[in-house]
Parts: structure tokens; C-alpha cells; sequence
């Protein structure tokens, strides 16, 4: 949570300052983890990994109720270890994902360049339409767009677009949206899930 405490008494701007830094080095961990469990350890654990780490999400999340990266975060994780876990099993999970994007959208709808729509969006399009769960391929490409629209070179935005596309057989203009995907800088902390990101990419232009 990036706390903005206005306040007379420097004691107490202080102390908001330091909760802003906490909040930070939590953020820094759970997308560490993450990334870790994505891409470092063996698929047969990933499943087991993924549950532990949801419980810390959950934690931060519950101690940091109004901060939209750390819901954000928590929704991505939650939806990791849903698409590890499968089946119906994993339609809680995705739905309780769902509601903490829309509760960061409400929060701060730029947070972390708007990720809260590229992973809602992804949820839209994985997800199976009704009656089964909430599904829907123009939701997708709405909340996918409107992610775009605030980080146009973005690696996720473009990744999760372009595969969009791809499942739409939109191939041709998935194919310029995972090239632009490939062409987004480095992000500060994020060695391993850029790697792991454009490793995903370049399989998917491999289908092309």
C-alpha cells in the first residue's frame, strides 16, 4: 500500500512513510515467490507451492485491506494456483481472484499499470462462460484493452492480449501484439518473471 497520510505531526508522517516501505518489501515478496514457483520449481510441486503462498497473500491482503497492488497480488496468485490446481476445484478460487481485481479497480484503476485489468481480463477469456462460471470473451477483450490502453508496452498487458487473440484466431494481429510483448523493457526486481514471461511469448509465436 503506497500510504499517503497527510499530517502535522512529523511522528506520524514518519511512521506512514515506513508503512509505505513494509508494504513495498511484502509486495517484493510475494512477486518474487511467485515467480519463483512459476518458473523454478518442478510442475508436480507447483500445485503445493502455490497453496503456501496463498495463505501469505491472504495475510497481506487482510492486513493491507486498502492497497490495490497487494489485492492485486493476491488475485494473481490465487489464480496461479487455481489454473495449477484445475477442474471445478479451482471455480472458488478463480471467483474470489476475480472480486479482489475489481475491488483494486475501485481502489486505484492505475495501480501497478493496471494490472488488475490484464488479469481480469485473462480471467474472462480462461474461464468457462455460464453455467458453468463467469466466462465471456467480450468482457476479455474490454478489461484487455483498456489494460493496453494504460500500459501499451507492457510485457503482461501484451502477453495476455496476444494470446487472447490467438484463442479468438485473430493470428495475424496476435502475432504483432506478442512481438510488441517481446520489445517491452526490463522491470526493476522482475528478472525472473521477464524471462519466464518471454520464454511463454516466444513459444506462443512459435505456433504461428
Amino acid at each position: 500500500m503506497r500510504a499517503i497520510v497527510l499530517s502535522l505531526l512529523a511522528m506520524f508522517a514518519s511512521s506512514s512513510l515506513l508503512a509505505a516501505d513494509v508494504d513495498q518489501d511484502v509486495l517484493s515478496h510475494l512477486q518474487g515467490q511467485w515467480a519463483h514457483i512459476k518458473y523454478e520449481i518442478e510442475k508436480d510441486k507447483r500445485e503445493k507451492a502455490f497453496e503456501q503462498l496463498v495463505q501469505e497473500a491472504d495475510k497481506a491482503a487482510a492486513e493491507h485491506a486498502h492497497s490495490p497492488e497487494i489485492l492485486i497480488w493476491d488475485g494473481i496468485i490465487l489464480s496461479s494456483y487455481a489454473g495449477e490446481k484445475g477442474g471445478l476445484g479451482a471455480l472458488k478460487l478463480v471467483k474470489q481472484a476475480k472480486e479482489l481485481f475489481e475491488t483494486a479497480i475501485k481502489y486505484d484503476p492505475n495501480a501497478l499499470q493496471g494490472s488488475a485489468f490484464t488479469s481480469l481480463g485473462s480471467l474472462y477469456y480462461q474461464v468457462p462462460g455460464w453455467p458453468i462460471g463467469f466466462g465471456s470473451d467480450k468482457k476479455a477483450r474490454e478489461h484487455l484493452m483498456r489494460a493496453i490502453e494504460i500500459n501499451p508496452d507492457g510485457i503482461d498487458s501484451n502477453y495476455f492480449y496476444g494470446d487472447f487473440l490467438l484463442q479468438q484466431n485473430d493470428r495475424e494481429q496476435a502475432r504483432k501484439v506478442l512481438q510488441h510483448a517481446l520489445e517491452a523493457p526490463a522491470r526493476p526486481g522482475r528478472a525472473l518473471a521477464d524471462k519466464g514471461r518471454r520464454e511463454e511469448i516466444e513459444a506462443l509465436l512459435k505456433t504461428l
